[in-house]
């Protein structure tokens, strides 16, 4: 069996970034399955490197979270006709997985499926182009007739699709109904990230010494909404005890330094996106982890990183939003629901009164995440989709 993978943003635990596609590359490799991996890097020059018996093979396009939306597009579509003059050397392969977003990686996996007879799993991480669509991004209604018809044809042509979250396997199997389609969410790295002590060197490090620390970890989209989260910071400034941590990096970034210096925000501190070791350490001085999304029904379906490493590391989950994290987090008792910075500052100062509560919150994340979403029980689910 040998199995290409495509997937323009695979990180590895050494670059730092959303680490899925690595581990779902290294449960094949350690299955004795032939895996290759078609992605890209910043660099000026094309390389090939093995890693944990993955074959990766790097293009060089540029990409950066915080590209406009036209500059992404072209790094989009350079990488689809980059794949088309690489993949000849993988006509021998037996499967090709592609791994959205973006939409377009689809427009490859048909070229290969046509060319080389070599069918396709496409994965679903976010509803494209419904996301970029109801966040406002895409406005002409010609492209959006066209966005959606591409959107069908990609489901059509799959063998099977994996979908990252159960409301986007039911908004795909409404486009293309009886596909099969399997949910194999995000996974939560229970072996790396564990409940621990706060530290008291990294304390000192973030400065956050006798605080109660929120932390929001991963892009600074237009989607995520992250605005919300300062305002938050905004309606607790004059409660010492609470102290925010922006970690990472996208297009929204200056924005927001701007919108902490207008409101005078001394309680929030903004740090480069870490590899996942500094990411363990700014989670180790984190008491509750913020998962934050604009008010969208479509950005309500997905599977964010952030919040799978939160449950592993043992944190208390609050977000902004409704759907099934929202629901799953209720029902698990290991998170909250604020719907304004008002409701915030009341709930929060609830907590922070009631540390028992606190701490059972927090053992409750790390149960979810070994109950549901180890990285052992998803990986094993991954390999058995593949035909022997």
């Amino acid at each position: 069996m040998k199995v290409l993978i495509l997937h323009q943003y695979f990180n590895t635990p050494e670059t730092g970034g959303p680490l899925r596609s690595f581990y779902l590359a290294k449960a094949l490799a350690e299955k004795g399955i032939t895996t290759s991996v078609i992605t890209t890097h910043n660099a000026v020059e094309f390389r090939k490197e093995v890693i944990d018996g993955i074959q990766v093979h790097y293009l060089p396009i540029p990409y950066s979270n915080s590209f406009g939306f036209f500059k992404r597009v072209a790094s989009f579509l350079k990488f689809v006709f980059s794949i088309v003059k690489e993949a000849g050397q993988f006509k021998e392969y037996n499967v090709c997985y592609a791994i959205s977003t973006p939409l377009t990686i689809g427009l490859a996996a048909i070229w290969i499926k046509w060319r080389y007879k070599i069918p396709y799993i496409f994965e679903v991480g976010d509803l494209w182009p419904e996301a970029p669509i109801q966040v406002g991004i895409v406005r002409n209604s010609v492209l959006k007739k066209i966005l959606y018809q591409l959107e069908r044809s990609i489901y059509k042509r799959a063998t099977s699709i994996v979908a990252l979250s159960e409301p986007i396997k039911k908004a795909i199997d409404g486009k293309v109904p009886g596909k099969r389609i399997d949910v194999i969410p995000n996974m939560a790295d229970t072996e790396f990230y564990n409940p621990t002590e706060k530290n008291p060197d990294l304390v000192r490090k973030f400065n956050v010494q006798d605080k109660f620390v929120l932390s929001y970890i991963g892009t600074f989209g237009l989607a995520n909404g992250l605005e919300n989260i300062l305002d938050c910071a905004e309606s607790v400034k004059h409660e010492p005890r609470i102290h925010f941590i922006f970690c990472g990096e996208g297009a929204r970034l200056p924005a927001l330094l701007e919108y902490a210096a207008q409101r005078k925000l001394t309680n929030v501190s903004f740090l480069p996106m870490q590899h996942r070791n500094g990411v363990k350490e700014v989670l180790n001085v984190t008491d509750a982890a913020f998962i934050s999304y604009q008010p969208l029904p479509v950005l309500e379906t997905g599977s964010p990183n952030k919040y799978f490493d939160a449950l592993a590391a043992g944190k208390m989950i609050v977000v902004n939003f409704g759907g099934w994290i929202q629901k799953e987090i209720d029902d698990n008792g290991c998170g909250i629901r604020v719907s304004s910075p008002d409701e915030f500052a009341e709930k929060i100062s609830s907590i922070i009164q009631n540390q028992n509560e606190l701490r059972l919150t927090q053992q409750r994340a790390r149960i979810l995440a070994e109950s549901m979403y180890s990285r052992k029980k998803l990986s094993d689910s991954f390999v058995k989709i593949f035909p022997d």
